[in-house]
């Protein structure tokens, strides 16, 4: 080769815009970590034997996972599959938006620590991580405890972190099982996103927030002190706040915002006892009018990074769009509206204010689905992106790529295998022999315990949530009556008879391979994995829900029983017809989301 052509192809090369190598971070949330083999520092109890493996195992009933939202055992070795399928791809970022312990308890936050560090050291792998409304469960330690553990003689068995506090006989008092405050979380897991790291090329918080340009370590590693990082929530009212900003590989920053509002219950009470503050489940609705200094500081966040050329990533326990896929006022029309978790969806205005302030890609959790929310005023976008939890069904994780700052990729990992998902089962059969004995319980479905695989589990959770505590909580209970027994076939036949049927060619017959409660279920389905639902559902029976579905909404229907119905179907239509939910683009230059 001509020598004097390789110094023009460098310099030709030079003149091309450099091509920036994208940048993978993987969102894990509501893992709820309960430690199955953790200890307590002042108690000798490791739990109860597991004949399967002949280790002491501290674990929850499973009746108590069946009336749960989220199971509190299995999901630990969901999450260290989950943590092995990002060690396997590479990944070198995680971050985990609340709920990462179930309430926060020191041995729970021990045992967290422990994973974490393992990860870190043997992958290189950096977690940063964000509180949920169960870690922790208030701003500041209280007593607390469980009724719902697993004892030996396949009884309940309380565990309390002071005397006198539970309904079970048999008891085990550790004060590992109080609910830790924000300064216990803060010192067990500093090194997770909530402290500055020398290796990050910047950290701050909303106070005393840093510039790029003057930013410093030891001020950094300053302003992150507990005392430092308090606001009035109400006048009198001193609380914490652990939002911060990070930036973890040049040109990114993650946004990590501490969307937990802890309100207290009577003003004139001192504001150092525990108990005096409301949940924060409700979440950014009460960050609007308790927490204002927060959209300050996203603002000035936005601000500085436009002006440095940095991408912007947040993420919090709670989303900013609401998640029914447009579905919200049928189902207060149909259940009403303090079912069905309604006064978890944020108000229109979290959405408009935040996308004001510049924020464009937000993760969160909290409701343990699967879900995309797109809103645009203004010519400015925000996108949520509901992240499943691994205890729940479908228990999945999202992993973005920013390929360029206006050009990003979500996909949806789904946990369908868990190694040794089943190693508790022979612990249930003794809870499940324990309870036949008293004819008083509604006694759970003992077939869970011929799942196959993690997947087939949490659908056999979700079905007996759906039986055991949705339907009787959330339904009309004459409804249901009326419904529960109908085939596909008599939802059909109650709103066109044979003659009516032949005409628009529907043969009935092949609708009564399903029950109205069949129909519930897939509901609930669509409302918990959105798209990814449809695998779990025949395909000819969603295309009889549609037929149903525009049979219900021609007919002029006058019947109260008929016009719920139709409530039913519409909603099972909206829920399964959102925005793309499983592997989708996101091109904030063109502001639109293409599904891949």
């Amino acid at each position: 080769m001509n020598k004097g052509i390789l110094p023009f192809l460098f310099f030709i090369f030079s003149l091309l815009p450099a091509q920036q190598k994208s940048v993978q971070i993987a969102f894990l949330s509501d893992v709820h970590f309960q430690d199955l083999y953790g200890s307590f520092s002042d108690q000798d109890f490791k739990g109860i034997l597991n004949p399967k493996t002949g280790k002491p195992t501290i674990l929850r009933t499973m009746d108590s996972q069946l009336h749960s939202t989220r199971i509190f055992n299995e999901n630990y070795f969901a999450f260290l599959k989950a943590l092995d399928d990002i060690a396997l791809k590479g990944i070198k970022i995680v971050a985990m938006p609340g709920d990462f312990s179930d309430d926060g308890q020191a041995y729970n936050l021990r045992g967290l620590h422990k994973i974490l560090e393992q990860y870190h050291k043997q992958y290189g792998i950096d977690f940063y991580l964000t509180t949920g409304n169960h870690d922790p469960v208030g701003p500041f330690r209280q007593d607390a405890g469980k009724d719902d553990f697993l004892g030996e003689d396949g009884n309940p068995l309380g565990i309390y972190s002071k005397e006198n506090m539970g309904k079970v006989k048999n008891t085990i008092i550790t004060k590992d099982i109080a609910e830790s405050g924000y300064i216990e979380i803060l010192h067990e897991l500093r090194d997770f996103g909530f402290y500055p790291k020398k290796e990050n090329l910047f950290w701050s918080t909303p106070f005393g927030f840093q510039s790029v340009k003057n930013y410093s370590y030891e001020k950094a590693l300053q302003s992150a002190d507990y005392s430092q990082r308090m606001y009035e929530v109400s006048k009198g009212f001193s609380v914490p706040d652990m939002s911060y900003v990070v930036e973890p590989v040049k040109g990114i920053w993650m946004v990590a915002i501490d969307g937990n509002t802890y309100i207290p219950k009577n003003v004139k009470e001192n504001p150092d006892i525990p108990s005096n503050y409301k949940g924060a489940s409700i979440g950014y609705n009460n960050v609007l009018t308790h927490k204002k200094h927060l959209i300050k500081w996203i603002k000035k966040v936005m601000q500085e990074a436009k002006a440095n050329g940095k991408t912007v990533i947040a993420f919090t326990h709670y989303p900013m769009i609401d998640f029914n896929d447009g579905a919200t006022n049928e189902i207060k029309k149909l259940l009403g509206e303090k079912k069905w978790q309604l006064e978890r969806v944020p108000e229109e205005e979290v959405a408009e204010v935040f996308a004001e302030n510049g924020l464009q890609i937000h993760f969160a959790g909290h409701m343990h689905i699967n879900d995309t929310g797109i809103r645009k005023k203004d010519n400015k976008i925000l996108v949520n992106i509901q992240v499943p939890s691994l205890a729940a069904y479908l228990p999945a994780y999202k992993v973005l790529t920013i390929q360029s700052p206006d050009l990003m990729e979500v996909r949806t990992e789904v946990l369908n295998e868990v190694p040794n998902f089943d190693m508790l089962f022979p612990l249930y059969e003794k809870e499940y022999k324990t309870l036949e004995k008293d004819k008083n319980k509604i006694i759970w479905n003992r077939d869970i315990l011929k799942s196959k695989s993690y997947h087939d589990f949490m659908l056999f959770h979700l079905r007996e949530l759906v039986r055991l505590r949705m339907i009787p909580d959330d339904w009309p209970k004459d409804f249901i009556e009326k419904a529960q027994h109908l085939t596909g076939e008599d939802l059909l036949l109650l709103i066109l008879d044979q003659n009516q049927l032949k005409e628009r060619n529907i043969r009935s017959t092949t609708y009564r391979t399903w029950t109205f409660e069949d129909l519930i279920l897939d509901l609930y389905k669509f409302q918990s994995a959105d798209e990814l639902a449809k695998k779990d559902i025949p395909k000819e029976r969603l295309q009889q829900y549609e037929i149903l579905e525009k049979l219900y909404q021609q007919n002029q229907l006058q019947d109260p029983f008929l016009l719920q119905l139709q409530s039913v179907f519409k909603i099972i239509k909206l829920l399964s017809h959102g925005d793309p939910a499983d592997h989708f683009e996101i091109d904030l230059k063109k502001q639109k989301i293409r599904k891949l």
